[in-house]
């Protein structure tokens, strides 16, 4: 089993991976949702500047710098529990094992996200995005996961 320690480090990689394929992701949705490729990442930082930013479609420091480095944490956070899910496996180097792990991770965050945690606390982005949209988002988050481990794996841990 991976200690939180490793667990820790390897999320940097892995849920930076995620961070940056799901935050591909939202652009282009977001292009599709609302011809705004920043509207979804500044509608995250409805957390911190609040509701204003769902209605901001055009990149701002305020707005869209906050939405990123939101949504890079919260990827990060989410590359924690993918890392402990996998390291629970016994066959940690298994693409099945991996997959598995991502998919419990993803679903975990999305449940949080969209549907524990007060309305201020969701990433916002829900909002401004379809439900298609959105399965797209977090199926990003996922493939990101299983390339971080990928990368991880090719480099040796």
């Amino acid at each position: 089993m991976k200690t939180w320690s490793v667990s820790m480090k390897d999320s940097l990689v892995s849920g930076g991976t995620a961070g940056v394929l799901s935050a591909a992701v939202l652009a282009w949705r977001g292009r599709h949702d609302t011809r705004s490729a920043v509207a979804p990442l500044n509608a995250t930082s409805h957390i911190v500047w609040g509701d204003e930013s769902l209605h901001v479609d055009r990149p701002t420091v305020r707005h869209t710098l906050t939405g990123t480095l939101l949504h890079a944490g919260s990827a990060v956070f989410w590359g924690v529990l993918f890392e402990r899910l996998l390291g629970r496996e016994r066959r940690q180097d298994h693409f099945d094992a991996v997959v598995r792990s991502a998919v419990k991770a993803t679903a975990a965050a999305a449940v949080v996200d969209l549907c524990l945690v007060p309305r201020r606390l969701t990433p916002g982005f829900e909002r401004r995005l379809s439900g298609r949209s959105l399965w797209l988002v977090y199926g990003g988050l996922a493939a990101g996961l299983v390339t971080g481990a990928w990368l991880l794996r090719r480099t040796g841990r």
